[in-house]
């Protein structure tokens, strides 16, 4: 039978097509005729779940920053290097001050050493001075000044005169050329005692530049 509602010119296979032509559905929210909320747009559980899931890993991470600080502060490299360089400059420091007490150590013995070269040159000199003043040939006049000035200036360098007559004998810096009677010890003498000097030592400093030539006496045992 023939379609009476059909309109002229269309054919069955018009209608097929209008069936199944493109579907558009209406995904909002808010229906537009009712302003109601429709069924199955509400967040559920899923959107939470997804909520939550996008958070954990930012609280992972917060966690794993804060953790990462706490082993910063533990052993950051810094704190190794800094310590590292604190250790190094102790060490040079101590390494400086041992070479300056050696320097200043060598700067006094270079120095001794230097006077020393000048008192050994004039050791005549100084020994016929000192047999001078023996004899009290240089009490008094210009050659007693110049005796003096010089022994000054020495002394000002650091030359020490060692050996006089009532010293106690130490064979560090005394050379005993003759031994006396008891008789010419002084009073009260206990141990071996200088009691004549033939010709004086001279220190410079610690350095013996010459030891002081000597006749001693012993007391009675």
């Amino acid at each position: 039978m023939t379609d009476v509602n059909a309109s002229p010119g269309q054919g069955p296979g018009e209608d097929e097509q209008e069936a199944t032509g493109p579907v558009i559905r209406d995904k909002r929210r808010l229906d537009p005729e009712t302003g109601q909320v429709r069924e199955g747009t509400t967040p559920g559980p899923a959107r939470e779940e997804t909520t939550t899931e996008g958070e954990a890993p930012a609280d992972g991470e917060r966690t794993a920053y804060e953790q990462g600080d706490g082993g910063a502060e533990e052993a950051h490299p810094d704190t190794q290097l800094a310590a590292d360089r604190l250790e190094d400059l102790r060490r040079l420091q101590a390494e400086y001050v041992n070479y300056k007490r050696r320097v200043d150590r060598d700067r006094v013995r270079d120095t001794e050493a230097a006077v020393g070269s000048v008192v050994e040159a004039l050791l005549p000199v100084l020994d016929d001075i000192h047999s001078a003043r023996a004899h009290g040939d240089l009490t008094d006049g210009p050659m007693a000044a110049i005796a003096d000035k010089l022994t000054g200036v020495l002394g000002r360098f650091g030359v020490q005169e060692v050996g006089a007559v009532g010293e106690v004998f130490d064979p560090t810096v005394h050379e005993a050329l003759m031994h006396l009677p008891e008789a010419e010890l002084p009073e009260g003498a206990t141990e071996t005692t200088i009691v004549q000097v033939m010709q004086p030592g001279f220190l410079v400093g610690e350095r013996l530049v010459r030891a002081a030539r000597v006749a001693v006496a012993d007391p009675a045992s």
